[in-house]
């Protein structure tokens, strides 16, 4: 087949989702990267543009221009599909923007900056005859697809509680005040949205527990703090939950855990059993059983189910994670463009998806503000 033909909005210089994108995009030959606006500056932009050996006319100085400028293209030409790796507040137009105009739209998390802006990407996917995916990347992971088909199943009982935690440390400086890029817009609320650590990160945490336990959050009780005195937003965040079955849980999301990396877990438990996995060990999900020893399921063996096994990419006993999960996503967005079937129950995050998160976000903020028990949207 050939190639799907992308543009790609934001991921200039200095950025790094940007870069795991690209990267991503190409590990299947389903996509070629051939147009782009990678910055707000025409110049960064066209830098980049170089940098990747495209086309100079095809490399733009904002995505509007890009939006006009690839529309106006013959069809076998212009872009198929748009990547928007650019900060928070720069996803909702030009998403709502290439939907209009026909195009087909992958997109980084959060969704956007408030509920408001996200029903309104959402309406955009539901009135375009088009295809969004939203970059939740965890959930492409052979043993999170493993765990979401054991736990939903009722593999481990009635679900009765829900542990769910990001934990990093590399904010508990205050890098922002250095001009360090990531640290710059991620603490900047006009850029961020009003979620620090918990837009950041928490909402990973969020919808993997969604995705896993087929259960919506139905309350929160929640605690934000910002441990840096001159920081905009929380870099901690603490809730209590409680899902819509009745089960009760806590999600946690701080990036002011010294010396702790990339540390994302998942701990599900049910009347029967529970799982537990850990992000910085994706090949491995723990099985735990009330009346019969615990068992290690790991990536790439016969014996796991045949969704998880449709993820997987390489041999048992091979490191396999973060690329691969952003890969699989972009792989099943591929498929959707192109009407193929898939054996997978939502191969990827949707706009529906993005709106739950974004609300997660206020309601926590919320509640914080509140000090009080407060429902999620349903």
């Amino acid at each position: 087949m050939s190639k799907i033909r992308i543009g790609m909005i934001g991921g200039g210089p200095g950025a790094f989702i940007g870069g795991v994108h690209r990267i991503a995009l190409n590990m299947d030959g389903d996509f070629d990267l051939v147009a782009g606006a990678f910055s707000s500056s025409p110049e960064k932009s066209a830098q980049t543009g170089q940098e990747l050996g495209l086309d100079p006319a095809r490399v733009y100085g904002s995505w509007a221009e890009m939006a006009e400028a690839e529309a106006a293209l013959p069809e076998d030409v212009r872009v198929q599909a748009v990547s928007i790796v650019t900060p928070n507040h720069v996803h909702h137009g030009p998403t709502v923007e290439f939907l209009k105009r026909g195009f087909h739209v992958i997109c980084d998390k959060p969704l956007t900056v408030n509920s408001a802006l996200a029903q309104e990407m959402l309406q955009a996917t539901v009135d375009a005859d088009c295809v969004f995916a939203l970059t939740h990347n965890y959930t492409g992971y052979p043993m999170i697809r493993e765990a979401r088909e054991l736990v939903r199943s009722g593999g481990i009982g009635k679900v009765l509680k829900v542990y769910a935690e990001y934990l990093q440390g590399w904010l508990v400086d205050p890098l922002e005040e250095t001009g360090q890029k990531q640290a710059d817009w991620r603490t900047d609320p006009a850029r961020s949205g009003p979620g620090g650590a918990l837009g950041d990160i928490g909402t990973h945490a969020f919808n993997l527990l969604e995705h896993v336990s087929g259960l919506k959050v139905q309350r929160v009780l929640a605690e934000r703090r910002s441990y840096v005195p001159t920081r905009q937003v929380d870099d901690d965040t603490m809730a209590l939950l409680e899902m819509e079955n009745g089960a009760t849980g806590t999600l946690c999301a701080s990036q002011v855990c010294a010396g702790m990396e990339n540390a994302l877990r998942l701990r599900i438990y049910g009347s029967e059993g529970g799982i537990e996995w850990d992000q910085e060990h994706p090949n491995d999900l723990r099985v735990r059983w009330k009346d019969k020893p615990s068992e290690i399921r790991r990536t790439g063996n016969g014996y796991l189910g045949e969704h998880a096994q449709s993820l997987g990419r390489i041999p048992a006993g091979h490191p396999e994670g973060y690329l691969e999960g952003f890969a699989n996503i972009y792989r099943a967005f591929a498929r959707a463009i192109r009407g193929e079937e898939t054996a997978l129950e939502d191969p990827y995050p949707t706009a529906v998806d993005g709106v739950r998160g974004v609300q997660f976000i206020e309601t926590v903020i919320q509640s914080a503000e509140q000090q009080a028990w407060l429902e999620m949207p349903q």
